[in-house]
C-alpha cells in the first residue's frame, strides 16, 4: 500500500495515483504549474493591453456581422464573470447560448436570467435529449469508472463547437482559466472528454440509444479541423486580466444579483453529486483538493486555509439521502440500482479502449507553441 503523502506547498495528496515529490515535499502538479505555466500567465496590465489588441481583431474580423464571438454560459463564476467582462470591458458583442443537459440547479438557472437581462442579451438555449443523455449517464455508471461527468462535457463543449460554425461565427470565448484552474484534475480522475474511443467502447458495452442527436464533436474535429480549416479560434480571456475569484463574486454579486455556490461547478445538479459525493466516497478523489490548490498557487487562498476546508465533507449530511433520491429518479432508476453501480468492481479509462497516448502527443505539442498551459496528466 503507498504510503500516505501530501504537498508540502498545495494539498494534493496521493489520492492522486500519479503524483511525485521532490526532495522538499513539492508535489510535480506545483513544479509543473512553476516551469510550465506562470511564465506564459499575464493577469495583470500587460495581459489587459494584448487582449485589448486582440479584441480589435476580433471586432474587426466580425466586422458587418451580427455578432463577434460566441460564448457558453453556465450560470458558474467563471462563464458569469467572463461575459460581463466581454461586454462592459470590452464591447463586445457576443452569441451567449447555454446548453441544458437537464441538470441545472434552479440558482444556475436565476444567474444566467439576471445576467442576459441586465446586459440586454438575446439567450440561445439547446436542449440536450434528455433520453440520450440518460442513457450514456447511465452507460457509464456501468462501466465502473469515475469518468461519470464525460456525457454533460461532451455536450458543453460539442455544441459550442457546432453553434459556432452554424453561424459563421470565428471566434470562441473560453472561461477556463490559470486563476482558479492552474492546478488540473489528473487524468485518473477526469478523464478526457472527447476521447471517442473510449465514448464509442463504453456505449458499445453498455449503452442501449443510439443517440442520433446528441452534439459529438471529437478532439479531431475541433482541434484540426475548425482550427485550422474553418479558422475558428478559441480564446481565454480571463488569463490576460487580473482575476481573483472572490473580487469577481463581488462584482457579480453587486452588478446583478447573481448567487454563488457552494463549491465550483456546482450549477450542475449532477456535478454537485458526483464530485461532492460519489467520488469521494467511492474513489476517494476530493476535486476540492484540485480547485484550492489552483487557488493556493495563484495566492489566492493560503495552505492552511485549504487544509481547514478539507476537514468539513465535500457533502452535506443533512441533504445527501434527498440528493441521492432525486439522482436516481432522475435516471429513471432505483436507489438501490445506483447504489449497486457505487459497489461496482472500480475501472479507469484505462481499462477500455483509448487514445491517451494521441492526446498526451498532442498536448505536449500545444504547449511546446504556447498554446496550451497546464496539461492534465
Amino acid at each position: 500500500m503507498t504510503k500516505y503523502q501530501i504537498c508540502t506547498n498545495c494539498v494534493m495528496d496521493s489520492s492522486d495515483p500519479q503524483i511525485t515529490f521532490d526532495e522538499n515535499g513539492v508535489c510535480d502538479h506545483c513544479v509543473g504549474f512553476e516551469k510550465f505555466v506562470r511564465p506564459l500567465w499575464k493577469p495583470n496590465s500587460e495581459g489587459m493591453l494584448e487582449f485589448k489588441q486582440k479584441v480589435q481583431q476580433v471586432k474587426k474580423k466580425a466586422e458587418g456581422n451580427e455578432y463577434d464571438c460566441i460564448m457558453g454560459l453556465s450560470g458558474g463564476l467563471d462563464s458569469s464573470y467572463l461575459l460581463h467582462m466581454a461586454v462592459v470591458e470590452f464591447g463586445l458583442k457576443p452569441l451567449v447560448f447555454h446548453v441544458d443537459g437537464g441538470w441545472n440547479t434552479n440558482i444556475a438557472v436565476s444567474n444566467i436570467e439576471k445576467m442576459v437581462q441586465k446586459l440586454n442579451l438575446e439567450l440561445f438555449v439547446e436542449v440536450i435529449n434528455w433520453e440520450e443523455m440518460k442513457d450514456f449517464q447511465l452507460a457509464l455508471y456501468k462501466s465502473g469508472t469515475p469518468h461519470l461527468d464525460i456525457a454533460q462535457d461532451h455536450a458543453f463543449f460539442g455544441t459550442m463547437f457546432h453553434f459556432a460554425r452554424k453561424h459563421k461565427i470565428n471566434t470562441i470565448l473560453n472561461g477556463g482559466n490559470i486563476s482558479t484552474e492552474g492546478i488540473r484534475n489528473p487524468l485518473d480522475w477526469l478523464y478526457y472528454g472527447t476521447d471517442m474511443s473510449f465514448i464509442k467502447d463504453i456505449r458499445k458495452k453498455f449503452g442501449t440509444n443510439p443517440m442520433k442527436t446528441y452534439p459529438w464533436s471529437s478532439i479531431y474535429y475541433h482541434k484540426i479541423y475548425l482550427r485550422y480549416f474553418k479558422k475558428i479560434e478559441v480564446l481565454r480571456p480571463l488569463n490576460f486580466m487580473p482575476y481573483d475569484k472572490s473580487i469577481a463574486i463581488d462584482i457579480l454579486t453587486k452588478e446583478y444579483g447573481w448567487q454563488s455556490y457552494p463549491q465550483k461547478h456546482f450549477e450542475s445538479r449532477f456535478t454537485k453529486f458526483y464530485e461532492g459525493y460519489w467520488l469521494p466516497t467511492r474513489f476517494g478523489y476530493d476535486t476540492r483538493r484540485v480547485q484550492f490548490s489552483s487557488l493556493i498557487v495563484t495566492g489566492q487562498m493560503t495552505r492552511d486555509e485549504a487544509i481547514q476546508k478539507l476537514t468539513l465533507k465535500p457533502y452535506n449530511l443533512d441533504t445527501i439521502h434527498t440528493d441521492i433520491q432525486f439522482i436516481a429518479d432522475k435516471l429513471g432508476i432505483s436507489v438501490e440500482e445506483l447504489n449497486d453501480y457505487h459497489k461496482l468492481p472500480k475501472k479507469w479509462y484505462f481499462d477500455y479502449k483509448n487514445e491517451k497516448n494521441i492526446f498526451d502527443l498532442g498536448a505536449k505539442i500545444l504547449q511546446l507553441l504556447g498554446l496550451e498551459f497546464a496539461i492534465k496528466r
